[in-house]
């Protein structure tokens, strides 16, 4: 089971990172395929005037939900080797993320709502050992909160983002290029042994 959930984990790294990369390229022309591959925010949003509710809704909430719960698993069960990979992920952590990790040791209810997609929250509540059902009910609720919010935006925005995204569709697969460099750089920072 532990080993299926971190498969996982890394799959869903891996087609998040391409989701994140292709999405500028493809969210108006297959925004439930961009979606499939990553539900970040600036997806959700993008995606909202060329998908209908229901799949928005679904897709949207179900790629949120797997991950977050992969993510709690990971922490719950691996704890500070978890904790430990991410910091060697990214280096020494920035202030965001111990600023994370102190709201979610004071508030970790809250975090869990207010911010259902970060990945750390859910890796932070998994380590610190939230009972499973307030934890997922409490994802869910963020998840709902979540994509109300961006739907809305999206709408209340229509016409800026169809306007941004026909702005750059001529160089929309440049814009691809640079985000996948962009990523393997940052990657092979991040794998590059430290020198002191």
């Amino acid at each position: 089971m532990r080993r299926a959930v971190l498969s996982l984990t890394t799959l869903l790294f891996v087609i998040g990172t391409i989701g994140s990369n292709v999405g500028p390229a493809l969210v108006d022309e297959r925004p439930r395929l961009v979606l499939l591959l990553s539900s970040r925010n600036r997806n959700l949003f993008g995606s909202v005037p060329y998908v209908d509710w229901l799949s928005y809704s679904v897709i949207g909430f179900s790629r949120i939900l797997i991950a977050g719960v992969a993510l709690y698993l990971v922490g719950r069960w691996y704890g500070k080797k978890a904790l430990g990979w991410v910091e060697g992920q990214i280096g020494e952590l920035p202030t965001i993320y111990r600023w994370t990790e102190r709201a979610v040791d004071k508030a970790g209810s809250v975090m869990v709502v207010l911010m259902p997609g970060s990945n750390i929250v859910c890796l932070l509540l998994g380590h610190r050992q939230m009972p499973p059902r307030k934890f997922v009910a409490l994802l869910m609720l963020g998840i709902a909160i979540k994509l109300l919010v961006l739907w809305r935006g999206g709408k209340l925005f229509e016409n800026q983002i169809r306007d941004f995204l026909s702005y750059i569709e001529r160089y929309q697969w440049w814009v691809v290029g640079a985000l996948f460099i962009a990523s393997t750089l940052q990657s092979a920072r991040k794998g590059r042994p430290k020198t002191n």
